[in-house]
């Protein structure tokens, strides 16, 4: 299939605001904490007079190049009053992805991280259609928070979640859903805890985020000198507000069940994010953990 094809594809199934389910009938079996799938987050511009493909790239955060690659009619840069163009939620473009292959493929050809390319697409287990995502972006862009300035001093985490060390429910990285055989990507470690368990910062930060999130459930979030962010997930009650300063060992609110956890049984879902040219990116906790 040729690429303009593919395009015209793509344009078929675009919607007023985001595709079909023929591309997004594995949105159910999307692993925790994702979001919605970029190719579900397409939105349409009807060209208004006066308008150019840089002033609408620009309205929407966008280089033109990635609006000339969704809409082959612009090739040339001109833009018809009129005309509708399909809007990508981050600068990237669209490839058919061929039988076989697997997010580390697609990853590895492209030069994108396999587990944000995995989260950018809404976590789904079969490939066809994929966004690759080229630039600053993050399947967390609804954190409002700017990355920390390049010049910021790193700073040394150790810290726990926790008041007491806690068995690792589901580790971070690629996991075999048991119920299924699928395979996901999991962004952070789950913590047993009973409900009602205090959770508490692991370093000094700010709070950027401190409300309910989707699969995330009741979700604060700490941002951190030196770029790097710790997210705290599925909890019952929070006991902080945006824009406060934490110390380490600060309370944050209570573990719950709020969300979509893992199973039924109570716990923590926690993650540390750094800040990096595609936003903020998920790293493997246990780095940044007391022992």
């Amino acid at each position: 299939m040729t690429f303009p094809y593919r395009l015209l594809l793509l344009c078929s199934l675009v919607g007023t605001v985001g595709l079909s389910t023929s591309l997004n009938s594995n949105s159910a079996h999307a692993a925790p904490s994702c979001p919605t799938p970029a190719l579900s987050r397409f939105q349409r511009h009807q060209v208004n007079r006066g308008e150019t493909l840089e002033s609408i790239a620009q309205r929407y955060n966008l280089t033109p190049a990635t609006l000339i690659n969704m809409n082959p009619a612009v090739r040339n840069g001109k833009v018809t009053v009129g005309s509708e163009l399909q809007i990508p939620p981050y600068d990237g473009f669209v490839v058919e992805v061929s039988s076989g292959q697997t997010w580390r493929d697609v990853a590895k050809k492209y030069q994108v991280r396999a587990d944000t390319l995995f989260e950018i697409n809404g976590c789904q287990q079969n490939l066809s259609i994929v966004f690759i995502p080229d630039g600053s972006v993050s399947p967390s862009r609804f954190i409002t928070a700017s990355p920390a300035p390049a010049d910021s001093q790193p700073i040394s985490i150790a810290g726990y979640p926790l008041q007491k060390m806690a068995s690792v429910l589901l580790a971070y990285g690629w996991q075999i859903n048991p119920s299924n055989g699928e395979v996901f990507f999991h962004s952070g470690i789950d913590l047993l805890a009973p409900v009602g368990s205090s959770v508490q910062a692991i370093a000094p930060g700010t709070i950027v985020f401190a409300e309910q999130q989707g699969t995330y459930g009741q979700l604060v979030i700490v941002n951190h000198s030196g770029g790097i962010q710790s997210r705290y997930a599925h909890l019952e009650e929070i006991k902080v507000s945006v824009g406060q300063k934490v110390n380490e060992g600060d309370l944050l609110g209570t573990v719950g069940t709020t969300g979509e956890p893992t199973g039924n049984r109570s716990h923590l879902h926690f993650e540390m994010r750094s800040s990096s040219d595609l936003g903020w990116v998920a790293e493997d906790p246990q780095g940044y953990l007391k022992r």
